[in-house]
Protein backbone atom coordinates (compact mmCIF):
# COMPACT_ATOMS: atom_id res chain seq x y z
CA UNK A 1 0.00 0.00 0.00
CA UNK A 2 3.15 2.59 0.72
CA UNK A 3 4.38 1.39 -2.50
CA UNK A 4 1.15 2.31 -4.59
CA UNK A 5 1.00 5.52 -2.66
CA UNK A 6 4.76 6.68 -3.39
CA UNK A 7 3.82 5.83 -7.51
CA UNK A 8 1.27 7.97 -7.29
CA UNK A 9 2.88 10.85 -5.75
CA UNK A 10 6.10 10.58 -7.52
CA UNK A 11 3.60 10.26 -10.93
CA UNK A 12 1.87 13.58 -9.48
CA UNK A 13 4.88 15.41 -8.73
CA UNK A 14 6.06 14.67 -12.61
CA UNK A 15 2.79 15.84 -14.08
CA UNK A 16 2.34 18.81 -12.17
CA UNK A 17 6.13 20.49 -13.51
CA UNK A 18 6.65 23.60 -11.85
CA UNK A 19 3.31 24.15 -11.20
CA UNK A 20 2.89 27.48 -8.56
CA UNK A 21 1.56 25.75 -4.63
CA UNK A 22 3.47 22.53 -6.13
CA UNK A 23 4.07 21.45 -2.38
CA UNK A 24 0.38 22.42 -0.96
CA UNK A 25 -1.40 20.17 -3.35
CA UNK A 26 1.28 17.19 -3.17
CA UNK A 27 0.43 17.80 1.05
CA UNK A 28 -3.49 17.34 0.53
CA UNK A 29 -3.35 14.73 -1.85
CA UNK A 30 -0.77 12.64 0.46
CA UNK A 31 -3.42 13.25 3.28
CA UNK A 32 -6.57 12.47 1.36
CA UNK A 33 -4.49 8.88 0.19
CA UNK A 34 -3.68 8.47 4.09
CA UNK A 35 -7.60 8.66 4.44
CA UNK A 36 -8.48 6.32 1.72
CA UNK A 37 -5.71 3.54 2.78
CA UNK A 38 -6.92 3.69 5.97
CA UNK A 39 -10.50 3.22 5.16
CA UNK A 40 -9.43 0.37 2.47
CA UNK A 41 -6.74 -1.32 4.81
CA UNK A 42 -8.45 -4.66 3.92
CA UNK A 43 -8.73 -3.98 0.64
CA UNK A 44 -6.90 -5.92 -2.14
CA UNK A 45 -4.18 -3.25 -3.83
CA UNK A 46 -5.77 -3.44 -7.18
CA UNK A 47 -9.03 -2.85 -5.83
CA UNK A 48 -7.35 -0.16 -3.62
CA UNK A 49 -5.94 1.61 -7.30
CA UNK A 50 -8.80 1.79 -8.49
CA UNK A 51 -10.85 3.63 -5.69
CA UNK A 52 -7.64 5.69 -5.52
CA UNK A 53 -7.87 7.12 -9.35
CA UNK A 54 -12.02 6.75 -9.40
CA UNK A 55 -12.21 9.50 -6.65
CA UNK A 56 -9.06 11.25 -6.83
CA UNK A 57 -8.75 11.04 -10.74
CA UNK A 58 -5.33 10.14 -12.76
CA UNK A 59 -2.53 11.83 -11.54
CA UNK A 60 -2.80 13.35 -14.82
CA UNK A 61 -6.23 14.26 -14.84
CA UNK A 62 -5.37 16.18 -11.36
CA UNK A 63 -2.49 18.02 -12.64
CA UNK A 64 -4.30 19.05 -15.69
CA UNK A 65 -7.03 20.30 -13.45
CA UNK A 66 -4.58 22.41 -11.60
CA UNK A 67 -3.27 23.72 -14.69
CA UNK A 68 -6.36 25.30 -15.84
CA UNK A 69 -7.06 26.87 -11.51
CA UNK A 70 -3.69 28.44 -11.41
CA UNK A 71 -4.93 30.77 -14.33
CA UNK A 72 -7.18 32.03 -12.01
CA UNK A 73 -5.28 34.56 -10.26
CA UNK A 74 -6.06 35.49 -6.46
CA UNK A 75 -5.87 38.74 -7.06
CA UNK A 76 -8.66 38.07 -9.67
CA UNK A 77 -10.60 36.32 -7.54
CA UNK A 78 -10.98 38.81 -4.22
CA UNK A 79 -11.89 41.81 -6.85
CA UNK A 80 -14.59 39.70 -8.81
CA UNK A 81 -16.30 39.14 -5.38
CA UNK A 82 -15.73 42.30 -3.55
CA UNK A 83 -17.49 43.70 -7.22
CA UNK A 84 -20.46 41.73 -6.97
CA UNK A 85 -21.14 42.54 -3.36
CA UNK A 86 -20.93 46.41 -4.52
CA UNK A 87 -22.83 45.58 -7.52
CA UNK A 88 -25.54 44.02 -5.17
CA UNK A 89 -25.71 46.90 -2.46
CA UNK A 90 -25.61 49.08 -5.28
CA UNK A 91 -28.83 47.59 -6.71
CA UNK A 92 -30.50 47.24 -3.36
CA UNK A 93 -29.63 51.36 -2.81
CA UNK A 94 -31.03 52.60 -5.73
CA UNK A 95 -34.11 50.40 -5.06
CA UNK A 96 -34.55 51.93 -1.87
CA UNK A 97 -34.26 55.21 -2.92
CA UNK A 98 -36.29 55.05 -5.92
CA UNK A 99 -39.16 53.26 -3.75
CA UNK A 100 -39.06 56.30 -1.76
CA UNK A 101 -38.78 59.04 -4.31
CA UNK A 102 -41.28 57.98 -6.90
CA UNK A 103 -44.51 57.19 -6.52
CA UNK A 104 -44.56 54.12 -9.30
CA UNK A 105 -47.22 51.32 -8.09
CA UNK A 106 -45.02 48.33 -9.49
CA UNK A 107 -42.38 49.71 -7.98
CA UNK A 108 -44.50 49.62 -4.41
CA UNK A 109 -45.30 46.03 -5.13
CA UNK A 110 -41.60 44.67 -5.65
CA UNK A 111 -40.51 46.92 -2.62
CA UNK A 112 -43.92 45.22 -0.67
CA UNK A 113 -42.70 41.51 -2.09
CA UNK A 114 -39.13 41.64 -0.62
CA UNK A 115 -39.96 42.92 2.61
CA UNK A 116 -42.34 40.21 3.35
CA UNK A 117 -39.19 37.75 2.86
CA UNK A 118 -36.43 39.22 4.64
CA UNK A 119 -35.40 35.65 6.25
CA UNK A 120 -35.56 34.20 2.66
CA UNK A 121 -33.28 37.51 1.24
CA UNK A 122 -30.91 36.68 4.19
CA UNK A 123 -30.05 33.03 3.36
CA UNK A 124 -29.80 33.47 -0.31
CA UNK A 125 -27.32 36.53 1.06
CA UNK A 126 -25.98 34.01 3.70
CA UNK A 127 -25.38 31.45 0.44
CA UNK A 128 -23.49 34.27 -1.78
CA UNK A 129 -20.78 34.20 0.89
CA UNK A 130 -20.81 30.34 1.67
CA UNK A 131 -20.03 30.42 -2.09
CA UNK A 132 -16.84 33.06 -1.96
CA UNK A 133 -15.03 30.69 0.69
CA UNK A 134 -15.94 27.57 -1.60
CA UNK A 135 -14.37 29.32 -5.27
CA UNK A 136 -11.51 30.28 -2.80
CA UNK A 137 -10.89 26.93 -0.99
CA UNK A 138 -11.57 24.91 -4.89
CA UNK A 139 -9.46 27.24 -6.66
CA UNK A 140 -6.12 27.64 -4.11
CA UNK A 141 -6.40 25.04 -1.77
CA UNK A 142 -4.21 25.02 1.13
CA UNK A 143 -3.04 28.91 0.77
CA UNK A 144 -6.79 30.32 -0.01
CA UNK A 145 -7.83 31.00 4.00
CA UNK A 146 -5.48 34.37 3.78
CA UNK A 147 -7.39 35.23 1.16
CA UNK A 148 -10.69 34.48 2.42
CA UNK A 149 -10.35 36.88 5.27
CA UNK A 150 -9.15 39.50 2.84
CA UNK A 151 -11.46 39.03 0.26
CA UNK A 152 -14.08 38.99 3.23
CA UNK A 153 -12.89 42.64 4.81
CA UNK A 154 -13.20 44.61 1.33
CA UNK A 155 -16.05 43.24 0.53
CA UNK A 156 -17.78 44.17 3.75
CA UNK A 157 -17.33 47.75 3.31
CA UNK A 158 -20.36 48.26 1.67
CA UNK A 159 -22.69 46.64 4.41
CA UNK A 160 -20.91 48.55 6.96
CA UNK A 161 -21.17 51.55 5.68
CA UNK A 162 -24.73 50.77 5.25
CA UNK A 163 -24.76 50.29 8.67
CA UNK A 164 -23.55 53.26 9.60
CA UNK A 165 -25.23 55.53 7.19
CA UNK A 166 -28.53 54.35 8.88
CA UNK A 167 -28.18 54.13 12.27
CA UNK A 168 -26.90 57.72 12.69
CA UNK A 169 -29.33 58.70 10.27
CA UNK A 170 -27.39 59.86 7.21
CA UNK A 171 -30.19 57.77 5.29
CA UNK A 172 -33.78 58.28 6.36
CA UNK A 173 -35.08 55.45 8.79
CA UNK A 174 -38.48 55.42 7.30
CA UNK A 175 -36.64 54.35 3.93
CA UNK A 176 -36.49 51.00 5.23
CA UNK A 177 -40.38 50.53 6.91
CA UNK A 178 -41.62 48.39 7.83
CA UNK A 179 -38.42 46.40 8.47
CA UNK A 180 -36.08 48.54 11.12
CA UNK A 181 -36.90 47.31 14.36
CA UNK A 182 -35.24 47.33 16.90
CA UNK A 183 -35.25 43.57 16.52
CA UNK A 184 -34.22 43.86 13.29
CA UNK A 185 -31.09 45.70 13.44
CA UNK A 186 -30.12 43.28 16.29
CA UNK A 187 -30.91 40.42 13.62
CA UNK A 188 -28.55 42.57 11.32
CA UNK A 189 -25.71 42.77 13.61
CA UNK A 190 -25.89 38.77 14.40
CA UNK A 191 -26.22 37.81 10.69
CA UNK A 192 -23.20 39.85 9.75
CA UNK A 193 -21.04 37.83 12.76
CA UNK A 194 -22.31 35.36 10.82
CA UNK A 195 -20.54 35.91 7.68
CA UNK A 196 -17.39 34.94 7.87
CA UNK A 197 -17.21 31.66 9.91
CA UNK A 198 -20.06 30.61 6.79
CA UNK A 199 -17.14 31.94 4.16
CA UNK A 200 -14.78 29.86 6.18
CA UNK A 201 -16.73 27.29 6.42
CA UNK A 202 -17.24 27.08 2.29
CA UNK A 203 -13.56 27.40 1.81
CA UNK A 204 -13.01 23.98 3.36
CA UNK A 205 -15.70 22.60 1.76
CA UNK A 206 -14.46 23.85 -1.66
CA UNK A 207 -10.77 22.49 -0.85
CA UNK A 208 -12.24 19.38 0.03
CA UNK A 209 -13.58 19.26 -3.27
CA UNK A 210 -10.83 20.15 -4.96
CA UNK A 211 -9.29 16.82 -4.12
Amino acid sequence: MARLKKDFLSELSHKLGTIPEKDAILADYDSHLDDMLIEMMDTAEAEVKEAIYSRLGSPEEIAEMWRDEVTVTPSNMKWLFVLLNVLLFTGGAMLTAAHNLFEWGWLRTIWGYLTSIPVVISFVYMFFWALLGYEIGRSFGHKGKRLVRKTFLLALIPNLTMMVLTVFGIIPHEWFDPLLTNQFIVACIAFTALLYPVSILGYYWGKRASV
